[in-house]
């Protein structure tokens, strides 16, 4: 959850969202922006490993989120959309 906190971060520091899109069968990749803005318009922050993804997203659900990482709190808000016809898992800071 250390890696989704630090994408929530950078999301709040932007005032945007974090969007987490499959680009293969090993990893996912973490850009920052409006998704429901265009692809092109997403700032890319590299990828993930499938397994973390899948891990980040065993333990958050679809809705308001709560955490804690390093001892500071977190409310983001998770949601799917489609861009660029992928299904995208997307969190955004509340």
């Amino acid at each position: 959850m250390r890696r989704l906190a630090a994408y929530l971060e950078m999301a709040l520091d932007q005032g945007e969202s974090v969007v987490l899109m499959r680009v293969g069968v090993q990893a996912r990749g973490v850009y920052i922006g409006n998704p429901s803005g265009a692809f092109e318009a997403l700032s890319g922050q590299g990828t993930i490993a499938a397994f973390e993804a899948d891990e980040i997203l065993a333990l958050t659900r679809l809705g308001l989120n709560r955490m804690t990482a390093d001892d500071q709190q977190y409310r983001f808000m998770r949601s799917v959309r489609y861009i660029a016809d992928r299904q995208v898992a997307v969190f955004t800071p509340t």
